[in-house]
């Protein structure tokens, strides 16, 4: 009986220590990843609508494991999507000169992606979750960045107050209840 609760709690002691010197390098707060066998549905990305080109002579040229017009081009979707044009990526294009030197007149801090990304790995380590959160995978985002959160609630009542149009919300209330 004795030499049985020695190797259960020694066991347990042996599985609890393993499972804290599993944390990766880089702790993920935000445990997303697929639950199940099946197909994974936000890799399927469904191809642009066929369309008749004004002039044949605009269709390339086929080639085996070429693209073509339907196929999707998220990066060129979303800089149309944002106001911009696709083909002038890699430089600022003189329409925007004006904005950028309105943006970095107090000066640009080179290598702030680095120091963010550096700053970014640090807190995500402080707050990589408990024990028992990391074994067994529970998701720490909300508990780790609350103290950064906004209050939308008592925002949107400031923004009115101030006299600013905002647009309506639904009840606090009405979204607790969820």
């Amino acid at each position: 009986m004795r030499a049985a609760r020695g190797v259960l709690a020694l066991a347990g002691v042996a599985f609890f220590a393993l499972a804290a010197c599993g944390s990766d390098a880089n702790p993920e707060l935000m445990n997303i990843r697929k639950t199940g066998e099946g197909p994974d549905e936000f890799g399927i990305v469904p191809p642009r609508a066929l369309t008749m080109p004004e002039n044949l002579s605009d269709l390339p040229t086929p080639t085996p494991g070429g693209g073509n017009r339907t196929d999707p081009n998220p990066e060129a979707d979303a800089i149309a999507a944002l106001g911009g044009r696709a083909g002038a990526a890699g430089g600022i294009p003189a329409a925007d000169g004006a904005l950028v030197a309105q943006a970095s007149r107090y000066g640009v801090t080179p290598g702030i992606r680095q120091e963010l990304a550096a700053r970014d790995l640090e807190f995500r380590r402080k707050n990589d979750g408990r024990l028992l959160e990391r074994v067994f995978g529970t998701n720490v985002y909300f508990r780790a960045y609350r103290d950064q959160s906004l209050d939308q609630y008592s925002e949107l009542e400031r923004w009115r107050r101030a006299g600013a149009k905002t647009p309506s919300a639904p009840a606090q209330s009405s979204l607790d209840d969820k």
